[in-house]
């Protein structure tokens, strides 16, 4: 059995599962509110304040989508009640981030700043060094930060870029002279 699928996902007050036709599981809670369809071979019940994901047989892909299928329902659950966050750090001379309206504007370094606007459901702030992503979808939150991230990643020398809040950059030794 699945250590992750066989959990119950507990849910909080104030949060509601519907299942519908073809295993389509919509949550709402007072952050917002979250479908997602799932997979059709999963058997999926809610039951008494907890969702419980049950496999059909013991096959691999059964087994897969049996963690999967529960931690995608657990994720929506937590969107809509907490929401998700996530922090970037700006590092290096002249680096840095603005924003104004729904648009985020990084000057990393390059000849021309980069405008990005920020997603449906997906917001983002501006502090100091620090850009702060919140939503209440974590596959969207992660994306967008990741997106952000790549515009200039960390580089191991000096450590300039953009990186998470606890990543840790791996340092490398410069040049030595003679």
């Amino acid at each position: 059995m699945s250590r992750i699928g066989r959990l119950p996902v507990v849910i909080p007050a104030g949060v509601t599962v519907e299942l519908k036709e073809g295993n389509t599981v919509t949550v709402k809670g007072p952050k917002g509110e979250l479908t997602r369809t799932l997979a059709p071979e999963m058997e999926i019940k809610v039951e008494d304040g907890h969702v419980v994901v049950n496999r059909p047989n013991d096959l691999k892909k059964m087994k897969s989508l049996h963690g999967l299928t529960r931690t995608l329902i657990n994720n929506m659950v937590v969107g809509v009640h907490e929401g998700f966050k996530k922090v970037l750090v700006i590092n290096g001379t002249g680096y840095r981030a603005s924003k104004q309206g729904r648009t985020l504007t990084l000057n990393l370094g390059y000849s021309h700043p980069i405008d990005m606007i920020d997603p449906e459901g997906i917001e983002s702030s501006v502090e100091g060094n620090n850009i702060t992503i919140s939503g209440i979808d974590k596959e969207k939150v992660g994306q967008y930060a990741a997106d952000i991230r790549i515009k200039r990643g960390p580089e191991p020398y000096k450590g300039k870029g953009i990186r998470y809040e606890n990543e840790v950059i791996r340092r490398k030794v410069g040049k030595t002279g003679k």
